[in-house]
């Protein structure tokens, strides 16, 4: 799991709060980590792979908005297999664990290892947050016709550039000026929680704002592109709003546990005895959100892997050289500077068809189609309700 109480471990001098979740357990917790990790490793990967029975198109550039949905699915596969690594450390090698907490050591690298894994297992998800950040403006421009390929690389400059950037800030401050002296006070454990937690509540809290927008953008868009807003728009609209739905909804089930118990072991910091009667059902809540964080965390690779593309099944087919992946499944028309995607079907349609429609009308449908990336249902209804559709 993910938390910067990894990061607060590593201090030898670590305080009450983090003592008590860390040493609750420990050989339990790392299993259950290493469970669910391991489960969703497998199952993402599993999503990912090409499937019997699809059929092999010639597909051009995939779109920007397909590439960041692939690369939240390999930071999560990243994250998922450091925190397999830390538990197996942990579980196999207790004695190599327990020098950690001795002040003054000289071994060092069992410190090197516990703030080497917590930093990549940080690293890699908050990345994967300030992704799923510039999807969500993505899908925005996209429909604004403001985006293309061609922001990808300002995406990749802000994801990679904040995440590093965040991350060596808050474990600087935290262990400044040494190893053995840090967690002092909190004037080195409060700003690493803020650098940890800033992309999480950026994305609870920004996110849903410009989902919102981006389907009512969406629905003018299809008012507009014949004048009337038939069953077949309304479909689409609703399966964009659905889709979008679902990633908040994995987000928060996912992540939700970790506010709850900072929250809880924030509080039991500020008590001057964590051992007391009185805060025993805030310890038991604290232990139990933890162990749910153990479970929830590494789950969210599968998880969001559903809520992008849908149950894909287990007919993997590994012979073919050329595989299609399903945020593949679109082409790119570019106008200026800008791309926009294009379902295969819709693309096979202008092909055919007498090409009676206006670029205005075709832009319009490659943003949508966007959108609704992955979903064959909603490829077809753009087809079908589109003007070259009705021409051919």
């Amino acid at each position: 799991m993910a938390s910067p109480r990894l990061e607060t471990y590593c201090c030898p001098n670590r305080d009450a709060a983090t003592q008590l979740v860390m040493n609750f357990q420990p050989e339990v917790f790392c299993g259950v980590c290493i469970g669910s990790a391991s489960v969703s490793l497998l199952l993402t990967i599993l999503q990912l792979l090409p499937k019997k029975g699809q059929s092999l198109r010639k597909m051009p550039k995939a779109s920007s908005s397909s590439t960041i949905l692939l690369l939240i699915s390999i930071c999560d596969i990243l994250g998922g297999l450091g925190i397999i690594f830390r538990s197996s450390v942990w579980l196999g090698f207790p004695g190599f664990i327990a020098n950690i907490s001795v002040v003054n050591g000289t071994d060092v690298w069992p410190s090197a290892f516990c703030v080497g894994s917590a930093m990549w297992i940080q690293l890699l998800y908050s990345a994967g947050f300030w992704w799923l950040f510039c999807y969500a403006v993505d899908s925005y421009l996209v429909v604004r016709r403001s985006a293309g390929l061609s922001t990808i690389v300002l995406y990749h400059m802000m994801t990679w550039g904040l995440a590093v950037m965040l991350c060596v800030e808050g474990i600087t401050l935290l262990y400044y000026p040494s190893l053995s002296s840090c967690e002092n006070g909190l004037e080195h454990a409060i700003p690493h929680y803020v650098t940890t937690y800033a992309p999480l509540l950026l994305v609870l809290v920004v996110n849903p704002i410009l989902f919102r927008r981006t389907v009512s953008a969406v629905a003018s868009l299809l008012k507009g592109r014949q004048g009337i807003y038939t069953e077949n728009e309304r479909r689409l609209g609703t399966e964009i709003q659905m889709r979008f739905f679902k990633i908040m909804l994995v987000f928060i089930i996912c992540w939700s546990s970790n506010i709850i118990n900072e929250s809880l072991l924030f509080y039991l910091e500020m008590q001057p005895d964590i051992n007391e009667m009185p805060l025993k059902n805030i310890r038991s809540a604290a232990l139990i959100t933890w162990i749910i964080m153990g479970v929830l965390n590494p789950m969210q690779g599968f998880l969001f892997t559903l809520a992008f593309y849908g149950w894909t099944g287990c007919s993997v087919d590994l012979k073919r050289r050329k595989r299609e992946i399903p945020w593949e499944s679109m082409s790119s028309s570019t106008t200026g500077d800008n791309a926009f995607p294009s379902p295969v079907n819709y693309q096979s349609s202008i092909h055919d068809s007498k090409k009676i429609s206006t670029t205005d009308s075709q832009q319009t449908d490659e943003a949508i189609s966007m959108l609704s990336e992955g979903n064959t249902s909603g490829d077809d209804i753009i087809t079908r309700s589109s003007p070259i559709y009705q021409g051919w």
